[in-house]
């Protein structure tokens, strides 16, 4: 059985992105315009992948005659609703984006996706360069069910990095830290409370923050869960002493309110340069570069996350897109999946900063780096940062509930609580769903 967390594979270098529309020309024999005058909804979370596809609408809507309504919704608004509208079996939706990392087992118990191997394994429904064997394996285990249907398309591995102002470590004369000992003592040193500038800007609201300290946990080499899904290990002296690392930095080096900071929040306060470091996924890069919304265009930096006292490993979340089950468009709609998750599109997320894709050959060529958004440091660590990945958060259907339940501790440990306290007090009420789960 593959374990949940692995490390990612993935060749070196990047390559060159090609056009966004595929050329018709070489796919003589795959009719694009199979669904001409259909229409598809698209469901999306705010993201920036979501982002690019939206600019190249027009496109898809061209090439293949079908027109897109398109939705985005904020990822806390967007997950409830997506659970609701499948559950009823009725969903307002046609192509759904799935937070693997958060939704997997929730909609394979479910069975609210449309199995795609028939689709897959159909040449009048799959274009022949499509090659759904590029899609790295730890994307395929995430986006495949027990039993072997894959219920959508891995669209992105996010990586947690470590942004940076060079500007702001340069003033204080501060290297860029190896170790999470060496972030703090970097945090305490940039820190300008006087000049409102944090040392140290992330997640701190509840649910989001998991998402930080699990990524700071696996340097202390350490699981929220079994291997085997059914036993908590939130409530032992590693844990806790990792909470009081995440705490620590975040109250005393963090900017005021932190705690109910999540990542949009967070990438704000960088981008306006108020924070001299912030560690999430890098696939919010994108604004950063941004000259005409970012302060800190020209003196970001990007890193890989720290090394730990036990381990250097980075968190990775899987999220991906498929068909709604009982969809009347489902022709359509899988042109759709295939056309947002093709080597083409992959390599346009790569190239603009907007994630690290699935598919393994856009890692293949380093030319993509002439025409893009960011320095030779943001490629090299999302390559280094791929090598040491490791998929994040525990892979049960009642997720959400131990993110709610156990970032609702770490905000009272931000808060000032004892660490080991609150993580016993929160596994004592989270063990009764997980063992429910597992009856």
């Amino acid at each position: 059985m593959i374990r949940r967390r692995q490390l990612l594979q993935a060749s070196a270098g990047i390559l060159a992105a090609p056009a966004i529309v595929e050329k018709v020309g070489a796919q003589s024999a795959f009719d694009w315009k199979q669904f001409k005058g259909t229409k598809i909804e698209v469901n999306f979370a705010v993201s920036p992948r979501p982002d690019v596809l939206a600019k190249h609408n027009k496109e898809f809507e061209e090439l293949t005659g079908i027109k897109v309504g398109f939705e985005q919704i904020p990822e806390q608004q967007q997950r409830p609703k997506v659970a609701l509208e499948l559950s009823t079996g009725r969903p307002s939706f046609d192509v759904v984006n799935v937070a693997l990392h958060v939704q997997k087992r929730l909609v394979e118990k479910g069975k609210w996706m449309e199995d795609l191997r028939p689709l897959l394994a159909d040449p009048k429904m799959t274009a022949p360069d499509y090659n759904f064997a590029d899609i790295g394996g730890p994307g395929v285990h995430a986006a495949t069910g027990p039993d072997g249907s894959i219920h959508t398309i891995p669209l992105n591995q996010d990586l947690f990095i470590l942004y940076y102002n060079k500007a702001m470590f340069a003033e204080k004369g501060v290297a860029i830290p190896k170790t999470y000992d060496e972030m703090m003592a970097a945090a305490a040193k940039l820190t300008d409370k006087a000049k409102g500038i944090a040392g140290f800007v992330g997640r701190g609201v509840k649910n989001a923050n998991m998402a930080l300290f699990d990524t700071i946990l696996l340097g202390w080499d350490q699981e929220t869960v079994s291997a085997d899904g059914k036993k908590l290990l939130m409530d032992s002296a590693t844990t806790a002493e990792v909470a009081e690392y995440y705490a620590k930095l975040l109250r005393e080096y963090g900017p005021q309110g932190v705690v109910g900071f999540n990542w949009a929040e967070s990438q704000t306060s960088f981008m306006q340069g108020r924070a001299a470091m912030w560690l999430d996924g890098v696939g919010f890069s994108a604004p950063i570069m941004d000259k005409t919304k970012s302060k800190v265009s020209d003196v970001a930096g990007f890193a890989v996350v720290p090394k730990g006292p036990k381990a250097h490993n980075t968190a990775t979340y899987v999220d991906g897109i498929g068909i709604a089950r009982g969809t009347k468009n489902k022709g359509g709609a899988w042109l759709y999946v295939q056309w947002a998750s093709n080597k083409a599109m992959c390599s346009e997320y790569l190239r603009t900063g907007s994630g690290t894709p699935a598919r393994q050959s856009v890692y293949g060529d380093e030319s993509i780096q002439k025409g893009a958004l960011f320095p030779k440091e943001w490629f090299d660590t999302v390559k280094e940062s791929l090598r040491i990945a490791r998929s994040g958060l525990p892979e049960i259907v009642a997720v959400t509930e131990f993110r709610d339940t156990y970032g609702i501790a770490l905000s009272n440990i931000v808060g000032g609580a004892n660490a080991a306290a609150e993580l016993k007090k929160a596994t004592e009420a989270f063990k009764p769903t997980l063992d429910k789960e597992n009856a």
